[in-house]
């Protein structure tokens, strides 16, 4: 899912920008909006699903008949980006958020402020925008990808009918190694080199007999103990060579790809020199 950020002050012009980023993306695929409305209420206290939420309930979803809103609490961008990428959005626009670390298009002049960083176009308020170049941005951003989109994409496949079955592979920061305690990880990717890397894996691994797909994302930057790393899924005819096709994937990643890791511990902090 490419992602993309309309931000600015008040009366600049999101709005109708974001609007039509909509119609011109969903042109070429399915599109998903993201709006940032601090304090509103979805569900206000005099609704039937605004008493389910006082009363305690953690998620509450409402179904007309045209529409399903899912309310939840503890909110981030971060759910509400993945929850559209779960459901198969190939586009995905934030109004807003203009403190995130999301790539922007930034309406007006920033005025001084030091927390609005990437901003990877500047453009003038309530103006004729190019949109048709604002498009192709938003085709040149990278991937926001998660497990089950990992998943619908192989599903999509046509050669999935000749599948037994999908396995998948989740790898996460382990917190407690022996007696040390991590914190978090940084990866550092090889730029370009590691992504073909990871491509020729999955290009080889098709070429067995009865594989019928197999797809791998392996994250960068800082992450955090407990959370997601690497992502393989597998599509096969037999559940054999399904779970060893998903071994030797895990297997090539280590030996293969370019990634170095910084790890945080409690007692401080190192480089691991050797490939993951």
């Amino acid at each position: 899912m490419k992602v993309i950020c309309v931000a600015g002050y008040k009366n600049s012009g999101k709005t109708t920008l974001v609007t039509r980023l909509v119609d011109a993306l969903s042109k070429k695929g399915s599109t998903g909006t993201v709006k940032q409305m601090l304090h509103h209420r979805f569900n206000p206290e005099n609704t039937d699903t605004g008493k389910h939420f006082d009363a305690g309930a953690d998620v509450v979803a409402a179904i007309t008949d045209s529409e399903l809103v899912t309310i939840k609490r503890n909110p981030t961008l971060e759910d509400s980006l993945n929850a559209l990428a779960d459901s198969g959005v190939e586009f995905a626009i934030v109004e807003g958020a203009k403190s995130s670390d999301l790539p922007k298009i930034f309406l007006g002049d920033v005025e001084g402020s030091d927390d609005i960083s990437n901003i990877i176009v500047q453009l003038p308020v309530r103006s004729e925008w190019d949109i048709d170049a604002l498009v192709e941005l938003v085709l040149d951003q990278p991937e926001w990808v998660t497990l089950d989109s990992l998943i619908r994409k192989v599903r999509s496949n046509p050669d999935i009918r000749l599948s037994g079955g999908i396995a998948t592979f989740t790898g996460i920061v382990r917190r407690i190694n022996g007696d040390v305690e991590t914190t978090a990880i940084d990866f550092e990717k090889y730029e370009g080199v590691a992504d073909r890397a990871i491509e020729k894996i999955c290009f080889d691994l098709k070429q067995e007999d009865n594989i019928i797909d197999v797809l791998i994302h392996h994250r960068t930057g800082l992450i955090r103990s407990g959370e997601d790393i690497v992502y393989i899924v597998v599509a096969a005819a037999h559940r054999q060579e399904l779970f060893e096709t998903l071994t030797e994937a895990l297997e090539r990643i280590k030996d293969d790809v370019p990634i170095w890791k910084k790890e945080f511990t409690i007692e401080g902090d190192f480089w691991v020199h050797d490939k993951l």
